[in-house]
């Protein structure tokens, strides 16, 4: 059959670029904002084109990408990985903004949706949540910067504006929740990307299926995701998936069996609807509990900072004064290093292992470099807790006391498990680590201060053993160079503050002090007496855990009320095979003007959900090469008295031909991707991209989920739809094209005209096609 001589005219794709690429792509995304396609190849990178193809940037994560997608404004790219990592990245520089490790298996998809409803006051204006932050402190800040990284390798970015505020400043955002869905069948949700809010298992799920002599309970076994979509109202997600689906029948004495199970492909509805009725209460919560975690992020990295900067210090100068040791042991002498000094520094006879050590090993020369590191060091260190440890705890404080604050109001966020106790225990864990950074510093400052009254004197002693003038050094003080070699020389407790190995280790305070602290408690001090004897390291420990668990209620709570609602079983797979492993479908929800009044601001928006899929051959003997498409699907009761009941048709593809992949997007076009085969299966070489209009498809209203083992599309068998190459739109490809299919509406190049373009992946190039719609209408609504 050959198209061209057909009744219409066929309109060939111009073809924009044909680039060669180092690796297939193996996935593709048109920004849903900008003239931006995100590829994936093969070899896992990750590459960002202009429709000029002007390549942007290039990132490789070093882990295998299993997904991919964007947020809804276009300003973050998603990455699904393989360990089972979501990882954001910056649109303009492909930075990494946020990592979460919410998966325990590859991540193989992402949905990324955002409420289409816009909260509304009574006057018709949009609500905004106010962050009272900025009125009560400066701009938070930045995370330090790790001595010997460039910039951009501490995980969030540290230059121009702080990553976090455009990625999370919630008030200025519409909600939205980030969905992923791992191989193992687990799904979590994320609210705007960076605030987990709640995950389900879909083989813990009890699939509720009524036959008119019995109920049963379904559940999925060794079940894979395949692919996720939100709804835009955030009410309902559509989950397919391949597994085992197993029959737990309830009969009516109570008892229950294990009925047939069969193995298939499926499609889930899942109820998500508490996104919408807690959207408020979610928002604000997500809107401080992100931006303490962001914090948290920063007095870690504080913390990591200053343990670094001053270790490296530490090594120096035991490197230079171990030497002493080594010396002594070579002159055969049995005292310590600190005996030494301490003889020193009574005026008796300078021994020759420290004669030596002052002025050969060490000098001058190697005295000044030792004083400079530390006394730097204590510099750098000071600066991090005043510009970067310190301000971030005292916000950390201040937005817990703001979720304290909203956890008192129960009647509306004791639903979404915000529990007042908790959130309290971290208000006061974050007043504790704000006590702990006040006694570092003047623990720092005095080590500093002995370490540099204790150079001074090595100092002048060098000189002096030199026969050198010493008038112009700094004076020291004797008593405060014995407390340094007695309790400083081989201590360190700057470090015994900072180090996490160490965080376990109690820290001896005195009793008159201890009776203070415990007499402070009844005057409204903090609850924990202890409190001092804990190390900085281990205060921030016990903080981050406090507003974890604190966190992990919302979570918990949201988690149990997300349940599965309906179950459709679309096909049986006999096996997996290399035609299961790939199968093309597509999940997709669009608005049904007909159910409201675009006036109306209170007027509930209505949505019909599509399912596209191409049916495996060995699926179903009557029926081969066929494409199913299903609607209204999350339709629950009061959908179906509107007139919108489950419905399908199957769609035959002309003999001959293939689908490699299938799409639907805006205003309801289901694209096919088609290659032309032989009767030996072989590709001819070229491929045809069919065009259709959902809304002109014959629907067949089929009936409700019986049983398991039922599969509904099995009904449409005797009124399949024949497709013809000559009678619909069609669009020549002229060579053979492997997925993915990635379709797009956009305005290109600063024209006024709208172009369907696409791209393709063949050879190991990426094809960008375009179709202007100047020439050739796409669809009569457009």
């Amino acid at each position: 059959m050959e198209t061209d001589q057909g009744s219409r005219h066929v309109l060939p794709f111009q073809l924009q670029f044909d680039k060669p690429l180092a690796s297939q792509v193996k996935m593709a995304e048109w920004n849903p904002e900008k003239d931006l396609l995100a590829m994936v190849t093969e070899d896992s990178k990750v590459v960002l084109h202009r429709f000029n193809w002007q390549r942007l940037w290039t990132i490789s994560p070093g882990k295998c990408i299993t997904s991919l997608c964007w947020r809804p404004d276009g300003k973050v790219v998603v990455l699904g990985l393989e360990d089972g990592t979501v990882s954001l990245h910056d649109v303009e520089n492909g930075k990494l903004l946020r990592s979460l490790k919410s998966h325990a298996a590859a991540v193989v998809c992402l949905n990324w949706e955002e409420d289409a409803q816009v909260n509304r006051d009574t006057s018709g204006n949009s609500l905004a949540f106010e962050d009272r932050t900025t009125r009560f402190f400066p701009p938070a800040p930045r995370v330090p910067r790790m001595p010997g990284l460039v910039s951009g390798e501490t995980g969030l970015t540290d230059d121009g504006q702080d990553s976090f505020v455009e990625l999370s400043n919630s008030s200025k955002q519409c909600f939205n929740i980030l969905c992923s869905g791992d191989k193992d069948g687990v799904l979590c949700f994320s609210i705007f990307g960076v605030f987990p809010i709640g995950n389900v298992n879909i083989h813990e799920c009890d699939i509720p299926m009524t036959t008119k002599d019995r109920d049963t309970v379904c559940r999925l076994l060794n079940a894979s995701v395949r692919k996720v979509a939100l709804s835009k109202d955030l009410c309902h997600l559509m989950v397919a998936c391949s597994g085992e689906l197993v029959e737990d029948i309830v009969e009516s004495r109570g008892c229950q069996t294990v009925g047939d199970s069969t193995h298939g492909f499926h499609c889930l509805v899942l109820d998500t609807s508490i996104f919408q009725k807690s959207k408020n209460e979610l928002h604000q919560v997500a809107q401080q509990a992100s931006n303490i975690e962001d914090l948290l992020h920063v007095v870690r990295t504080s913390l990591s900072v200053m343990h670094k900067q001053w270790a490296d210090a530490m090594n120096i100068f035991h490197e230079k004064f171990d030497l002493l040791t080594s010396l002594i042991n070579d002159h055969g002498l049995d005292s310590s290093p600190q005996e030494e000094f301490l003889s020193l520094l009574g005026g008796a006879r300078t021994s020759p292992a420290v004669h030596q050590f002052l002025v050969n090993s060490l000098g001058e020369v190697g005295m000044k470099r030792v004083s400079k590191v530390v006394g730097g060091a204590g510099k750098e260190l000071q600066l991090v807790v005043l510009n970067h440890l310190q301000p971030a705890v005292e916000i950390i404080g201040f937005r817990m006391g703001e979720l304290r604050g909203l956890s008192r109001w129960r009647s509306r966020y004791l639903g979404i498990g915000l529990d007042e106790t908790l959130v309290a225990n971290a208000v006061e864990k974050a007043g504790m680590l704000l006590v702990q950074a006040e006694r570092f510093i003047r623990v720092l400052s005095s080590v500093v201060q002995q370490f540099a009254n204790f150079f001074s004197w090595l100092l002048k002693c060098i000189k002096q053993l030199m026969s050198e003038p010493s008038d112009k050094l700094l004076t020291y003080n004797s008593e405060l160079v014995v407390v340094f070699l007695k309790f400083l020389y081989d201590q360190d407790p700057v470090m015994q503050l900072l180090d996490l190995s160490k965080a376990d280790e109690e820290i001896d305070i005195d009793l008159e002090t201890m009776e203070r602290v415990k007499e402070l408690v009844q005057f409204g001090g903090f609850k924990d007496s202890k409190c001092l004897r804990r190390t900085l390291a281990k205060e921030f420990q016990l903080m981050e855990y406090s507003f974890k668990e604190a966190a992990q209620m919302p979570f918990s709570t949201i988690s149990k009320k997300i349940c599965c609602k309906n179950l459709l079983p679309l096909f049986p797979l006999t096996s997996v095979s290399a035609s299961t492993q790939y199968i093309p479908i597509s999940l997709s929800f669009y608005e049904d003007a007909s159910e409201f009044a675009s006036s109306n601001l209170t007027q509930e928006v209505g949505f019909t959900d599509y399912i596209s899929f191409q049916i495996p051959d060995e699926s179903f003997s009557d029926f081969t090469n066929c494409i199913a498409v299903v609607r209204g699907f999350m339709n629950d009761s009061s959908n179906v008295k509107r007139g919108r009941p489950l419905e399908a048709i199957l769609l035959c593809i002309p003999s001959g031909y293939h689908c490699v992949d299938l799409a639907l997007y805006k205003e309801l076009q289901i694209v096919m991707l088609l290659n032309k085969i032989n009767d030996t299966g072989e590709n001819l070489g070229d491929a045809w991209m069919m065009i259709l209009q959902a809304s002109d498809l014959p629907f067949v209203h089929i009936s409700g989920t019986t049983q398991a083992n039922n599969w509904e599309l099995y009904q449409l068998k005797d009124s399949i739809l024949h497709l013809d190459m000559e009678n619909e739109k069609i669009r020549s490809i002229p060579h053979n094209v492997v997925p993915p299919l990635s379709v797009s509406v956009h305005v290109f190049m600063a024209t006024t005209s709208r172009g369907v373009a696409c791209v393709l992946a063949a050879r190991k190039r990426a094809l960008v096609y375009i179709l202007d719609e100047d020439e050739d209408e796409i669809s009569d609504s457009e």
